[in-house]
């Protein structure tokens, strides 16, 4: 993806150039804990959402086969309700290439336990940004959609709007749907929150020191350690903002969730003065793994 923004004014020129896939998606479906079942109807659904991620065009841009974007889906079904209605859970991971190295940092990490849906075998896996069809695949287009905004966010400032914006109007017309996870009242950490915490303009500073930490911090540290550590710090000041403004947002804890042990390691190495500054801020924002942080004061 680091290479997809040295040629994004070619692409933007040329809306007309067909638009290869954008995702590397490693998609996985089991089901530990039912007995007495079909499996292979379960190969066929990973099949199918592998198939649903990797194949379909989710924006206007060509991407080449080593830019696409690398992220895993696992669904692990828990409960088969009845032949043709499952939960469960998914677990979401966003990874980002960093510039110059082969480390691939991650952006989101997260376990989505409010999962329902119904499908059977021989069952296209269809999606309508415009009505509500199936929980399935409205789940899956969503987190699509919030990848996608993560991952523009993290090369161009604010970059990702497009993509929050289809996330929020998958929101809008799931307000219709019989499972949860969609609607205000439900939670106050669920898909509709997430949705509203990246469109709302209000918490843009955790936005902001998305592409602060990753183009400005981490794309830098291959040339210069320094500069980049001290972009990460202005990532941090940034989310400090963020934290003081409207404290507990699920977008915050997400992002810290993602970037915890990054944190650990980038300012174990820095200069006394920067790692008193970042332990400060990272337990002003992260106050539940302050102990975790106090570990970057005490290395040498």
């Amino acid at each position: 993806m680091t290479k997809f923004f040295l040629s994004f004014s070619l692409v933007f020129i040329l809306p007309w150039l067909a638009a290869a896939q954008e995702f590397n998606a490693s998609v996985q479906v089991s089901a530990p804990q039912i007995q007495q079942t079909n499996r292979e109807k379960f190969s066929e659904l990973r099949k199918g959402l592998y198939e649903f991620v990797n194949d379909r065009h989710w924006t206007q841009y060509s991407y080449k086969i080593d830019e696409r974007i690398e992220c895993t889906i696992g669904i692990t079904i828990t409960e088969e309700v009845s032949s043709d209605e499952f939960r469960g859970r998914i677990n979401l991971v966003l990874k980002r290439p960093i510039y110059g190295t082969s480390y691939n940092s991650t952006v989101f990490n997260y376990i989505d336990n409010d999962f329902q849906f119904q499908w059977q075998e021989g069952q296209s896996i269809d999606f309508s940004e415009n009505s509500f069809t199936s929980n399935l695949t409205a789940t899956i287009a969503y987190y699509i959609y919030i990848f996608l905004g993560l991952d523009f966010d993290s090369y161009q400032s604010m970059g990702g709007n497009p993509y929050f914006e289809k996330a929020q109007n998958v929101v809008n017309v799931a307000q219709s749907a019989r499972e949860s996870g969609w609607k205000a009242f439900e939670s106050m950490k669920n898909r509709y929150w997430l949705a509203e915490n990246y469109t709302n303009s209000s918490y843009s500073n955790i936005r902001k020191a998305n592409y602060q930490y990753h183009r400005r911090g981490l794309d830098l540290m291959y040339d210069n350690v320094e500069n980049g550590r001290q972009g990460i710090m202005e990532a941090l000041e940034m989310l400090q903002r963020a934290h003081r403004e409207k404290p507990r947002l699920f977008a915050m804890q997400l992002f810290v969730d993602a970037k915890r042990d990054e944190f650990i390691n980038i300012f174990s190495d820095a200069a006394p003065m920067d790692k008193t500054k970042a332990v400060n801020i990272l337990k002003e924002i992260d106050p539940s793994h302050a102990n975790d942080y106090q570990k970057i004061i005490s290395q040498n």
